[in-house]
C-alpha cells in the first residue's frame, strides 16, 4: 500500500491530528523519526493515547535508568522528552477522559521530576487562585542575581506548561525568568477550573505572587501566549497593567468566528475543557472569546506573530490586534509559516526574545 493509500485508511481524526500539529510536535521535542514511526502504526483515534504513551515509556525508562547510574543531565533530558510524548499523547484525547487523564499525570511526573536536573533548574509553583490553586513551572536565568525580570507563558487550548519547555529557552538564555502556567482550562486545571475568556484573572493572580518573590522584578513583567494563548496573552495584558510588554503567537481576535472551520477534535476539546454540555453551548462559550472590547486598552509594547499559511487561525486575526492596539507594535508574519509558525521556528523564536530583553534593558548577548 503506497503512503497515500495509507493517510487515506487512516480514521479522518488521526489523518488530521497529523495534517495540523506535525510541525507543532517536532519543533517542541518529539523526535521526527518518532513521530512517522508512531503515527504510521496508527489506524484508529482510539489508538492515538496508547501508542504516544508507549513511546514514551521508552524515554522515560531511558532517563529512569540515567538517573539510576548518577547520569543526571541525561536523565532531565531524556524525561522532559517522556513529558512532551505523554503530552500529546492526552492533548485532544478527550473522549477517553480516564485515559487522557493518565496520559497527562504522567507528563506532570515526568516533567516534575526532571526539574531539578534542568539546566537552568525548575521550581513547581502553587499560585493562590479564586479560592483554589494553578500549578506553574518557573525557571530562572543561570547565574542570576538579584530580582530577575519575567515572562509569565499561557499555553493553547490544548497545551500546557509542560509543552512550552523548548518555547523557555531563548528567555532564559537572555537573562529572563520564565512562569510557565496552567491557567483555567488548562493542563492540571482543566478539570476544575473551566475555560475563560477574562484570562486576566489569572494573570493578575500570578503578578500577586511575583510580589511576594524576593528573586523575581515585580516592576519587569512581560506575557507570552502561543495559539489559544496568544489570545489570553494581549486579553490579560488589556486589562491587569502590571504587564510591561506582550507577545502573542497566532491567537484568534475573535474566537467564534473561526468556530465552523476548526478541526473536529479542536471544537471537541474547547467543549470538554469549557465545561460544556453540547457544541452549541460551547459556541456560545467561545464568543466570550474576543479581542473587539479589549484590544485598544492595550498601551504597552507587543510583538505579535502569525503565519500566512495558517489554517487554524487565519493571519488576518493577527493583523486586527495589530491595527488596533493603542500602543508600539510589531508585527511578523512569516510568510510560509503554518499554525504558530511551528514549521520555521527559527523566524521568530529568538527574534522575540532579543525584542523582549531590549524591552526591559537587558544587555545584548
Amino acid at each position: 500500500m503506497s503512503d497515500i493509500e495509507s493517510a487515506k485508511s487512516k480514521d479522518p481524526r488521526v489523518a488530521a491530528a497529523i495534517a495540523h500539529w506535525a510541525p507543532r510536535f517536532v519543533s517542541n521535542g518529539v523526535l521526527l523519526a518518532d513521530f512517522e514511526e508512531v503515527t504510521a502504526g496508527i489506524e484508529r483515534w482510539e489508538d492515538w493515547c496508547r501508542a504516544w504513551c508507549d513511546r514514551g515509556k521508552v524515554h522515560e525508562d531511558l532517563g529512569r535508568e540515567a538517573l539510576k547510574q548518577g547520569y543526571k543531565l541525561s536523565a532531565g533530558e531524556h524525561l522532559v522528552r517522556a513529558s512532551m510524548y505523554y503530552h500529546f499523547a492526552k492533548f485532544v484525547f478527550v473522549h477517553d477522559q480516564k485515559q487522557m487523564r493518565e496520559a497527562h499525570m504522567r507528563s506532570v511526573e515526568c516533567y516534575k521530576d526532571a526539574l531539578l536536573l534542568m539546566r537552568p533548574a525548575g521550581e513547581r509553583v502553587a499560585i493562590p487562585f479564586e479560592g483554589t490553586t494553578l500549578y506553574g513551572v518557573l525557571r530562572k536565568p543561570d547565574k542570576s542575581s538579584g530580582r530577575v525580570p519575567v515572562l509569565i507563558m499561557a499555553p493553547g487550548l490544548d497545551s500546557t506548561k509542560e509543552e512550552l519547555h523548548a518555547y523557555e529557552e531563548p528567555f532564559l538564555a537572555r537573562g529572563i525568568a520564565i512562569l510557565a502556567i496552567d491557567g483555567p482550562g488548562q493542563g492540571e486545571a482543566e478539570y476544575d477550573i473551566p475555560i475563560c475568556g477574562d484570562y486576566e484573572r489569572a494573570a493578575h493572580a500570578a503578578c500577586d505572587w511575583f510580589g511576594k518573590r524576593v528573586d523575581l522584578d515585580a516592576s519587569k513583567i512581560a506575557m507570552w501566549g502561543v495559539s489559544l494563548g496568544g489570545y489570553y496573552a494581549p486579553r490579560a495584558t488589556a486589562y491587569e497593567k502590571r504587564i510591561k510588554a506582550c507577545i502573542a503567537l497566532s491567537g484568534p481576535f475573535e474566537w467564534k468566528e473561526i468556530w465552523s472551520a476548526l478541526p473536529g477534535l479542536t471544537r471537541e476539546a474547547f467543549r470538554v475543557r469549557s465545561h460544556c454540555a453540547t457544541e452549541a453551548e460551547a459556541l456560545k462559550h467561545a464568543a466570550t472569546l474576543s479581542m473587539k472590547d479589549a484590544a485598544a486598552k492595550i498601551a504597552c509594547p507587543i510583538f505579535i506573530v502569525t503565519g500566512r499559511q495558517d489554517r487554524l487561525v487565519p493571519a488576518s486575526h493577527a493583523e486586527r490586534l495589530a491595527k488596533n492596539v493603542s500602543g508600539p507594535v510589531e508585527l511578523l508574519i512569516v510568510e510560509d509559516g503554518g499554525h504558530n509558525a511551528n514549521n520555521r521556528p527559527y523566524r521568530y523564536r529568538s527574534r522575540t526574545a532579543d525584542w523582549l530583553a531590549g524591552q526591559f534593558g537587558l544587555p545584548k548577548t
